[in-house]
């Protein structure tokens, strides 16, 4: 990898709101090795003149699902392995250009599609990913209709697997899932703590998956050193699964102030995604979404607003997520609009970058500018501390991104 020499930055470095102008960051292979505001001597570097810009670290999205090419649930599974896979290469590519230097995907990626971006076959962020969700039969991960009593598509007939999830009933049958979900890489382990909007036959209010499965669950990621997020959307489902070990919770959209304070109180996380809730409520219908799961989004996102209120209050650690499904996935970059309802750009931005990189298990490592961290920047043509629209343009002014030290998108010095 070369050496870049970033000069005359104005750098946000994740953390702090007070950024210093005139900087340089100097960036040796996958690696961040300086930072100064005096010159820095490096013949060997490719100078970068910033201009005055902001450069700061890459954006990180916490929930993503690269293979849900499709707002239908049952249509994923019908797209089949080459069409789903196509669409992942179609939105991690946005992704990277709009500025997201890492994406954790929550449920369906896997080590075949990480290993492509590793080995540069496709242009992506850098890829974490859970897996396949655990579902219990009959939860929010079991896509099977009424009317159906196994699966006639996906990877099987048995009833047990889709595209995006694997059914486990029972502590031995999710320790099992959990044990080989993690050997084939999974960073962390998702679980469906709650009912959801686009599954066909679980209420949306419903609790899943008993204390002593959870706990198993739970217990497998601790000996594994990483942890579980737990897919929620009603308080008791919230509530029960922090109780039980569960590290971040994904949603949380009809979270109450008495439960955030309770998710406060025992450091869990949260990981909101107010896009995908947004862009169905608005084109749902027009894009096949199922009627049934329509009227369970009118519920869930009605509060969701509301929700972060509490969630800002209470304290809770908030990272970045979207979820977007399908065609939506163009919409990435409104989250931090949608946010803004509630929270300050400054806020917004620790969201994106290091709080979401302590989610990871990343802090000091990536959504930080600092020396030893790894080089994923991006930079911003004006301040992003003072509007935070730049960033919800679709990448139109970021101008360069970096990642592990290589960049990856460059109209600043074209």
């Amino acid at each position: 990898m070369a050496t870049v020499l970033f000069e005359n930055a104005r750098v946000f470095d994740g953390v702090s709101a007070d950024c210093r102008d005139g900087v340089a960051v100097l960036v040796d292979g996958e690696r961040i090795v300086e930072i100064s505001e005096v010159p820095i001597i490096a013949p060997q570097a490719r100078r970068i003149d910033v201009a005055g810009r902001t450069l700061m670290p890459g954006l990180i999205d916490l929930h993503v699902h690269a293979y849900a090419s499709d707002v239908s649930a049952a249509r994923i599974d019908l797209a089949d392995t080459a069409y789903r896979t196509a669409h992942a290469v179609r939105m991690l590519g946005h992704a990277l250009d709009c500025g997201f230097t890492t994406v954790r995907d929550i449920g369906g990626g896997d080590w075949s599609l990480a290993r492509a971006i590793v080995d540069g076959i496709i242009r992506a962020p850098r890829f974490f990913y859970a897996g396949k969700i655990m579902s219990m039969t009959g939860g929010h991960g079991d896509t099977r209709s009424m009317a159906e009593s196994q699966h006639i598509h996906g990877y099987c007939s048995c009833g047990s697997m889709n595209a995006l999830c694997v059914i486990a009933d029972g502590v031995d049958e999710c320790i099992k899932a959990v044990r080989e979900e993690l050997r084939r890489g999974a960073h962390c382990i998702k679980i469906m703590g709650s009912g959801g909007v686009a599954s066909p036959t679980d209420p949306l209010w419903m609790n899943q998956y008993r204390e002593d499965e959870i706990r198993a669950m739970v217990g497998e990621c601790t000996e594994r050193r990483t942890y579980v997020a737990a897919h929620c959307h009603p308080t008791s489902a919230i509530r029960r699964c922090v109780d039980f070990g569960v590290r971040c919770i994904e949603h949380g959209t009809m979270m109450d102030a008495e439960t955030a304070e309770f998710v406060a109180e025992r450091g869990a996380y949260v990981v909101p995604t107010l896009a995908i809730g947004f862009a169905l409520i608005e084109a749902g219908p027009a894009l096949g979404f199922p009627a049934v799961s329509q009227a369970k989004l009118e519920v869930a996102f009605q509060s969701s607003i509301e929700g972060l209120r509490h969630m800002r209050h209470a304290g809770i650690k908030l990272g970045f997520g979207t979820d977007l499904l399908g065609a939506t996935y163009v919409q990435q970059c409104r989250e931090f609009t949608l946010r803004r309802e509630v929270f300050t750009p400054l806020e917004i931005l620790r969201q994106a970058t290091s709080t979401s990189a302590e989610i990871l298990m990343q802090d000091g490592e990536l959504g930080c500018v600092r020396e030893g961290a790894y080089a994923d920047l991006i930079v911003v043509d004006g301040d992003p501390l003072a509007d935070i629209d730049l960033l919800a343009a679709d990448g139109a002014n970021v101008p360069l991104v970096m990642r592990n030290g290589e960049i990856v998108k460059d109209v600043l010095t074209a």
